[in-house]
């Protein structure tokens, strides 16, 4: 087996996002294998936002068991933005009406808009731009 092999193996591994790929041909042994934490998280996690302490006159206060979590429906590369110089769709504080495109899931080189379910603010973004989500995976919180 010449590098060319094993770099067309690593590729393979990188875009069908596999946790572990072993092969083995006469005396050669390969083995690629993704940690934990490289398949639930590429990037740190944001931190949640800390509770409001003050209201401002017409803010309404937040029930936190109001939140409805957007899940990822399919594992995928997560993306914020249409390119990596537009802005972000939206992010902590964006209002959002039912059918808004939230982000964009790219699987198997499809880019897949993922849009709100319901009508509300966004008050946590869970995933990172480039990180890898899989299904059922909390991507945002709405309230």
């Amino acid at each position: 087996m010449d590098i060319k092999q094993i770099q067309e193996l690593a590729e393979i591994f990188c875009n069908y996002h596999m946790n572990l790929l072993e092969i083995s041909e006469n005396d050669l042994h390969i083995r690629m294998e993704r940690s934990p934490a490289q398949t639930s998280a590429a990037a740190p996690r944001q931190e949640p936002p800390a509770p409001p302490t003050a209201q401002a006159p017409g803010d309404a206060e937040v029930d936190f068991n109001d939140i409805t979590e957007i899940k990822s429906p399919m594992a995928g590369v997560f993306y914020a933005a249409a390119s990596p110089d537009a802005p972000a769709y939206v992010g902590i504080g964006s209002k959002v009406k039912k059918g808004d495109t939230l982000c964009i899931i790219e699987a198997m080189k499809l880019m897949n808009e993922i849009a709100a379910e319901q009508d509300g603010e966004v008050v946590d973004v869970c995933a990172q731009n480039g990180q890898i989500v899989e299904y059922g995976q909390t991507m945002f919180k709405i309230f």
